[in-house]
């Protein structure tokens, strides 16, 4: 399966990858209002942004509704001051260069995402199954790992339902009860260790970190 670019680009911009993207070894998704908050943002590997894109405040406010997501910038000139961005592609490119800087990076993401993750004074350690702080550490499941993670990339709130759908994928033998019953014995052996009441704090909104 491909690895997917979310675009936020100009028209001029989205045109020109029209044109080239059969000749990519990732797919686009060019940004609409439809696709803000469906599972499009959710499963892309990185984001694509259009120098040109960022020159009024909404635009940005869009970009940046998409938390804990790689950035690229494509763009002539110097690097926008007020845009925060992981990497910065400048123009012109070769075609085969612009392919590779991105599968590249989008490799070397996924191998540190696939080994370990760091949460404020945390770090999870998923080839170990570890949560871990300065020497303490706690022993954490495949779900668990996958429930911190989710919270985390997200940055928001999120529902019972949503961590259902995102994580059990609403397998016959999980309900609601089955993610409360997760996160409180997840919580229950965080406080136990590191005396931590808010590593994951649970609002009207749902479950966050």
């Amino acid at each position: 399966m491909k690895n997917s670019l979310l675009v936020f680009g100009t028209k001029n911009f989205n045109i020109l990858l029209n044109e080239i993207k059969e000749y990519l070894d990732f797919t686009l998704v060019f940004f609409n209002d439809d696709n803000l908050f469906s599972d499009t943002i959710f499963d892309c590997s990185a984001i694509l942004v259009d120098g040109d894109f960022c020159n009024n405040a909404t635009n940005l406010s869009l970009i940046n509704s998409v938390n804990n997501k790689p950035i690229f910038l494509v763009m002539n000139g110097e690097p926008l001051k007020k845009f925060s961005y992981t990497d910065k592609i400048a123009l012109p490119l070769i075609l085969s260069d612009f392919n590779a800087r991105i599968l590249n990076f989008i490799s070397s993401e996924k191998f540190n995402q696939n080994s370990s993750l760091k949460i404020k004074e945390y770090s999870v350690d998923k080839n170990e199954k570890k949560l871990k702080k300065n020497y303490l550490s706690i022993s954490i499941t495949e779900r668990e790992i996958q429930l911190i993670e989710l919270l985390f990339r997200e940055n928001k709130p999120l529902s019972k339902d949503v961590l259902l759908k995102k994580i059990w994928k609403y397998s016959e033998n999980a309900d609601t009860h089955t993610v409360q019953t997760h996160v409180y014995r997840l919580r229950k052996k965080i406080l136990a260790e590191f005396k931590d009441k808010n590593f994951i704090i649970n609002s009207k909104a749902g479950y966050s970190i």
